[in-house]
């Protein structure tokens, strides 16, 4: 029988996961804000590029989540700092047994969702599929070779997140369950932190990102930063080479990808940093470790967000 499965978001990243999800058979609802991708999946069905070709699949989208009643599973892929407003505005998706999937980048995030839904409703995950969006119901996919991870951020003893991995697979997802899922958010964690503020930053998609020197030390500092706050607080990453989690940032991507806050900075909207490299300041901070890079890191993509929104608000061309 189809997993029941409502996408909260349908940015890029919900989109790839909401269309693997339905190809791989499963129910599938769309469940976001904007009603231009809305219309657009409902009237074209949701078109996945990939590089061996498009598949156009259908699943079901909407702007009201009361339109769906309540699922198996709600996945939520809603930027870190909207996950409270969406499932506080998305509460008829919840039933008896609802699972709530958080995939969002950072530290913190399945606290929040678990203040809103209660912690035993709450599985984390970490996911290296990638989106970038085209047009409205269009996205190219990254997702070979780019694995998904869940688990039990609360110790929480039941067989969903075999459930949830299962469903995910059969959409062409490789995705495994961890025991230790705090981990794998770090692994994710150093990896965001390598790439993604400074693409924000320079305004470089990866082909020019990785040809600059300067930048791949940047980012390596920024790594062994997080490295060390993750150390102190007692989570094991084992042996972490900073080169490693450079090049991992950008294996099976293509030279024109753009960052999810690069992608925030162009349009002018919010992004993740204060989940990513600004956990790592916090964290870091509290636990007495310095985190100079990181800081300089979130202060200047804070100081974008502001920049961007007034040329935004203005309705001038953004600076390049």
């Amino acid at each position: 029988m189809p997993v029941r499965i409502a996408i909260l978001g349908t940015g890029s990243l919900g989109s790839v996961v909401g269309g693997c999800l339905a190809r791989g058979g499963e129910e599938v609802w769309m469940v976001g804000r904007r009603r231009d991708v809305v219309t657009a999946i409902s009237t074209h069905g949701l078109h996945l590029v990939e590089d061996d070709g498009t598949t156009v699949v259908w699943p079901r989208a909407t702007v009201d989540a009361e339109e769906v009643g309540d699922v198996d599973v709600v996945v939520v892929v809603v930027k870190a700092f909207d996950v409270a407003a969406a499932l506080s505005a998305a509460s008829s998706l919840l039933g008896r047994a609802t699972t709530v999937l958080t995939l969002q980048n950072g530290l913190g995030v399945e606290e929040v969702a678990a203040g809103v839904v209660g912690r035993d409703r709450v599985l984390a995950g970490r996911t290296y599929v990638s989106g970038d969006a085209a047009a409205p119901g269009v996205v190219r996919a990254g997702i070979h070779g780019r694995p998904t991870v869940v688990g039990e951020p609360f110790g929480v003893d039941s067989d969903r997140a075999g459930a949830v991995a299962a469903a995910f697979g059969r959409g062409g997802l490789d995705t495994e369950v961890s025991p230790d899922i705090r981990s794998v958010i770090w692994q994710k964690l150093l990896v965001n932190v390598a790439t993604g503020a400074l693409a924000g930053i320079t305004g470089l998609t990866y082909g020019s990102l990785y040809r600059l020197e300067g930048i791949q030390r940047t980012a390596h500092a920024a790594v062994r930063e997080a490295v060390a706050v993750a150390t102190a607080c007692g989570v094991d990453l084992g042996e972490v080479d900073a080169e490693a989690v450079w090049q991992e940032a950008r294996r099976g991507l293509p030279d024109d990808f753009r960052t999810s806050i690069l992608q925030s900075l162009e349009r002018g909207a919010p992004t993740e940093i204060a989940f990513i490299n600004g956990a790592v300041v916090r964290t870091g901070s509290a636990a007495g470790v310095p985190t100079p890079v990181n800081a300089t890191l979130e202060a200047c993509v804070q100081g974008l967000e502001v920049s961007r929104r007034r040329v935004a608000s203005s309705g001038s061309a953004a600076p390049r």
